[in-house]
């Protein structure tokens, strides 16, 4: 059997080696099996199970104490970051778009208390976002069509940091240590370099002009470490840097800002390519496109893979770094789309319902993100670059930026030292002062700069050993020596839930209810940003102006306040006028009538069988209006009298239910059948009404079944007979054989 190592950071993959096997086999499972000790034939199978990736695991420390003691079923590896999923309906067919933002363990803090890196190469507020596009057509993780792109933030990966004893919004930023051979940034791209293969794009986004020196002081030691590292990396493989001043651009006039990202995204994706499970589409050969020939990455025989990353970095890595970022995701977005059949081009464009929920979504993460890094949400968004904010996100960014500043100057320094101790950076003892008396936690963090003996990396030779011979493909996903020693084989049963992921996420044998579900909640392109219009291309695809939208786009109304109007008009609404009130209105009502008529009309009124013509069109026109602004639809026949007949006494089957009860003796057949519609009773009762119920006789046998169960839960369990294992063992063999 050969071990391959998967670029899936946890968990069993698929298996690789399936025999048959009995009770008598030499080998057995370490865990229990039924079929084994039934002495029933079972499939076994052969999976590989590799470890996590320990920089995204923030309990990896915690985890280390009791995995030597504990089953590893019971152990689970948590990550801090973000999570979003939303549907995207192409003419109802459902496409999943997931962002996953994780963030790293080491180096970990809030903002001003960590920047830069350590000696170890990890920087602060690093974050790797994935977005995953799921065809759900097809809920099968073997069948079915996925595609992802990852892309990664961090602060610049020098020794450097801020003064915050002043109190100042903006403390100026020192340089700490001289690092002319840039040691840290070397140890910092060599891990990028295993964990991402190359290129690795490097976009700083600093001001390059300031009348005084403060985030241009970054840019200047910046460029000329990756000048340094690149002259000893082969030409293909340099780490390519691009430096735009976005907030200089911002500023004018006649500069487009998100023009010019697109641009940069354009390149970025081609270079480094997507990851996608499936080969290219027939339709590519029908609707070439010019731009997919391009397209970077490794190409296989099972898809594409993903070889580089973008590396986006400002000063906080927030505001900015998210808007660069959701510009890169809406490019890859479109490839991703084209790659699984979605769209015949690879270009998406704005004020699309498809780019909408994208922005809203990489919003969410940008906001998370800030909140666990700044203490506050975003201050500027896509919409501030875009120059159609709203009037009154001006007072709102205000807001948003006395909130960060009031977090920075308070409360930063209590999760500092929370997040130390919750990643055992700091481990309590007796002979140790306190967290909280330690006047800095420097020491923690750079614990390489204690030891006396250090060994000392090579300045031309900074990356791993065979790093150079993978290249492009990244150095962790290859099956080298080093990798196979973090797989192990692991014997299961054929229909184990651990190897079966299908089986234990979706659980399709267990019964649950579908208000329960993450679904309803999901955001939803065709519910939240569909036009209500009639006449509308209803592609999420098509350009439309923001009145045009089921969302608002300027934010004047959220989405759960305009559903809450929609109910209290529905539920405000009068229901369809009776024959009676229809003959009485005429256009020479005084206003004291009407308002009688529209009291009367929420009382009860019999509806008869025999109606008018001129009352069915009445409430024909009735009905199209409700239909005609949600769904656009136009009722082109009208019904029968004997389908409205049936509809209507239907409708008022409950209102007219204890009426007819009362008076059933006194009632013929005819005005029984215009009130009230005959239902087969489907229970055993023979009486069953609102008023009383005959219970039916329960048989001995019954009663002594369910004693058993009340004992069985009291902790007194019957002995199973031979029969009721020879049914156990029957269903076994049709269930899993």
């Amino acid at each position: 059997m050969t071990l391959l190592h998967t670029p899936c950071d946890h968990g069993e993959n698929e298996e690789h080696h399936t025999t048959t096997t009995t009770s008598s086999s030499s080998s057995k499972q370490d865990s229990f099996d039924i079929f084994e000790d039934e002495g029933l034939p079972t499939q076994v199978v052969y999976s590989l199970k590799n470890e996590p990736y320990a920089k995204y695991v923030w309990n990896i420390r915690l985890l280390e104490r009791v995995k030597d003691t504990v089953h590893p079923d019971w152990l689970l590896h948590i990550i801090h970051g973000f999570c979003g999923q939303s549907k995207l309906l192409i003419y109802g067919r459902p496409v999943y778009v997931t962002l996953i933002a994780r963030r790293s363990s080491r180096f970990a803090g809030t903002r001003f208390l960590k920047r830069g890196a350590n000696c170890e190469g990890d920087v602060a507020n690093e974050v790797e976002t994935e977005q995953i596009i799921n065809d759900a057509s097809l809920m099968s993780f073997t069948a079915g069509s996925y595609s992802s792109y990852v892309q990664v933030r961090g602060s610049v990966p020098l020794y450097w940091s801020q003064d915050i004893s002043t109190m100042m919004p903006k403390p100026p930023i020192r340089l700490d240590q001289a690092d002319p051979y840039a040691q840290v940034a070397a140890l910092h791209f060599d891990q990028m370099l295993q964990r991402f293969g190359s290129p690795i794009i490097i976009l700083n986004l600093v001001k390059k002009r300031e009348k005084r020196k403060h985030e241009k002081i970054l840019s200047e030691e910046l460029y000329p470490a990756i000048i340094n590292l690149n002259q000893f990396l082969p030409p293909e493989h340099c780490i390519e840097y691009i430096a735009w001043d976005m907030a200089r651009y911002t500023k004018s006039k006649l500069c487009n800002v998100l023009d010019r990202l697109s641009m940069i995204a354009e390149n970025v994706v081609k270079r480094t390519g997507f990851f996608v499970n499936r080969y290219d589409y027939h339709c590519h050969t029908l609707r070439p496109d010019d731009r997919w020939g391009d397209l970077g990455g490794l190409v296989t025989a099972h898809g594409r893979i993903q070889t580089g990353v973008l590396r986006t970095n400002c000063v906080d890595c927030l505001d900015r770094t998210n808007t660069a970022q959701f510009m890169v995701g809406k490019c890859a977005l479109a490839y991703q789309l084209y790659a699984l059949g979605m769209i015949d081009k690879p270009k998406l464009q704005f004020d699309t319902d498809c780019v909408r929920l994208f922005e809203e979504l990489y919003e969410d993460h940008g906001d998370t993100l800030s909140l666990q890094y700044g203490g506050s949400q975003l201050v500027h968004r896509v919409k501030t670059y875009r120059k159609i904010a709203p009037w009154t996100q001006h007072s709102k960014d205000i807001m948003q930026t006395l909130s960060r500043y009031y977090s920075n100057a308070f409360s930063d320094a209590d999760r500092q030292d929370s997040i130390n101790l919750f990643l055992q950076v700091y481990q309590p003892s007796e002979n140790k002062p306190h967290l909280w008396e330690l006047p800095t936690d420097f020491y923690l963090h750079q614990s390489n700069t204690m030891a006396l003996l250090q060994e000392r990396r090579s300045y031309t030779y900074w990356w791993a050993d065979s790093l150079l011979s993978y290249l492009p493909v990244p150095y962790d996903e290859v099956p080298c020596e080093k990798n196979r020693k973090m797989v192990t084989v692991k014997r299961v049963n054929r229909y184990d839930e651990s190897i079966d992921m299908y089986a234990e996420f979706f659980k399709p044998y267990e019964l649950t209810s579908f208000d329960d579900t993450f679904c309803i909640a999901m955001t939803n392109s065709a519910r939240e940003f569909m036009p209500k219009s009639v006449g509308l291309d209803h592609s999420p695809f098509t350009v439309r102006k923001p009145e045009e939208t089921g969302k608002s786009v300027l934010g004047n109304k959220s989405s759960k306040e305009e559903a809450v109007l929609q109910r209290k008009t529905a539920a405000s609404a009068p229901p369809p006028p009776s024959e009676e009130q229809i003959s009485s209105s005429s256009e020479d009502d005084s206003e004291e009538d009407r308002e009688d008529d529209a009291t009367s009309s929420h009382r009860y009124t019999p509806i008869k069988l025999a109606e008018s013509r001129d009352n069915v069109h009445a409430q024909e026109e009735q009905q199209q209006q409700p239909a005609r602004e949600p769904y656009g639809l136009n009722l082109s026949a009208l019904p029968r009298d004997e389908d409205l007949c049936i509809y209507y006494r239907f409708s008022h089957l409950g209102q007219n239910q204890h009426k007819v009860e009362r008076n059933e003796q006194s009632m013929d057949t005819r005005e029984y059948l215009e009130n009230v519609i005959n239902l087969t009773p489907v229970s055993l009762f023979s009486g069953d009404s609102i008023y009383g119920v005959s219970a039916p006789s329960v048989t001995t046998d019954t009663q002594n079944i369910f004693r058993e169960h009340i004992q069985a839960g009291m902790g007194t369990i019957k002995t199973n007979c031979k029969e009721d294992i020879f049914i156990y063992r029957e269903y076994v063999k049709n269930r899993y054989m």
